[in-house]
């Protein structure tokens, strides 16, 4: 087994690791909800990568959203008529 002939110095310990260093992982926003993600994995808020639905929590906000919109769209419907008769 090899063994060191003479101890390693601070000096050289320290230049030996000065490039050794931990680095702030990078993130982008996401495109569908706008919260901030780390790069190359699904959004925990709404679960798309890459602008596709990929887990259940996505597919449940999806059908939310869809539910949401065809509220909006007999409400309108129900105004234009109230509107149009007046």
């Amino acid at each position: 087994m090899a063994v060191p002939k003479k101890r390693t110095g601070h000096s050289a310990q320290g230049k030996r690791r000065s490039n050794w260093k931990a680095t702030k992982p990078t993130t982008t926003v996401c495109p569908n909800c706008g919260e901030t993600v780390l790069t190359h994995t699904v959004c925990t808020s709404c679960g798309t990568y890459k602008g596709k639905v990929v887990s259940k929590k996505g597919a449940t906000a999806v059908v939310e959203e869809h539910n949401k919109a065809e509220e909006v769209k007999a409400e309108v419907v129900e105004e234009e008529k109230t509107s149009t008769e007046e």
